[in-house]
């Protein structure tokens, strides 16, 4: 197997705007094309390493703050992480990529009236309801990332689409050959 230099690619965007479904197509033709490739997504980390977490800014800022150390030290050792976390705050995306170093943001930019309509799990709806607090978007702030490497739209593009332009922008900085 080929050596690639490791990397981490940050999905941040609004709950339901298309992280989780662009990064797992991602991964996908990155393991086809020899990769070494980890997903690390919110829910699943929630989970499995900061189930001890809450939603306030707090905890969202440690479990940004765990799943970073986690990335940092794939990412050195040559794997294409690909991290899809809601990451709301500026300061800790900021954070994230001065640490990790080889760190490419992708904001999946959706209207969230398009998001709630994708929302399978309800969460918008009990948000709205008042059955969940600190909901990010409807009553909790999502700061837009003012420079990101790339921005996809996801109720614009197909998801092939998008998955393009993320190879594309990992071509471009060097982290993927498609040979």
């Amino acid at each position: 197997m080929k050596e690639h230099k490791g990397f981490t690619a940050w999905f941040t965007g609004l709950p339901c705007s298309g992280k989780t479904t662009v990064a797992d197509r991602v991964a996908e033709i990155l393991k086809e094309k020899g990769y070494k490739v980890e997903r690390l997504d919110g829910d699943i980390v929630r989970k499995e390493l900061t189930s001890d977490l809450g939603f306030s800014k707090k905890d969202r800022d440690e479990n940004i703050k765990r799943v970073t150390f986690v990335a940092k030290l794939l990412t050195r050792n040559g794997v294409a992480v690909l991290a899809t976390f809601v990451s709301p705050y500026k300061e800790r995306r900021d954070k994230s990529r001065k640490e990790i170093g080889d760190f490419i943001e992708i904001y999946t930019r959706c209207p969230i009236e398009v998001c709630m309509k994708r929302d399978v799990k309800g969460m918008y709806k009990k948000a709205l309801a008042g059955e969940i607090s600190g909901f990010t978007g409807v009553d909790d702030p999502y700061e837009e990332p003012t420079n990101p490497e790339l921005i996809l739209d996801t109720d614009k593009e197909t998801l092939e689409e998008s998955v393009q332009k993320v190879l594309e922008k990992l071509r471009e900085l060097g982290y993927y050959e498609d040979d």
